[in-house]
């Protein structure tokens, strides 16, 4: 649903309790596991990293019983349109070897 490549998801409660792992294996063992499991609730806040786009989402989660039959979720809110790696930023200058006065480097044989 977030377009999300290799994230690590965790309890946003200073504890660092991490629910998925971008490396493989380290939380199979959650998979099976409810949200309640977690002690997660109506109010709880997640924090969702993917390092690969360097991108982050800050996810509230809302307990609701108007949702339709068979709807086990429903993402409310702003939801990226494009997810990817942030442009880098064109240099202005070509700096080399932290200055920029255009000196070139020597070039004499020392004879």
């Amino acid at each position: 649903k977030f377009a999300m490549v290799a994230p690590d998801v965790q309890i946003d409660d200073g504890k660092g309790t991490i629910l998925i792992s971008s490396e493989e294996g380290e939380t199979e063992a959650n998979n099976h596991r409810k949200l309640s499991d977690f002690g997660i609730r109506n109010g709880t806040r997640l924090q969702a990293d993917d390092f690969l786009q360097d991108y982050t989402l800050l996810i509230n989660v809302l307990h609701s019983e108007d949702l339709e039959k068979d709807v086990e979720f429903e993402v409310v809110g702003d939801t990226p349109e494009k997810v990817g790696p942030k442009p880098s930023e064109p240099a202005s200058k070509n700096i080399t070897n932290g200055s920029d006065d255009g000196a070139q480097p020597s070039t004499s044989t020392g004879k």
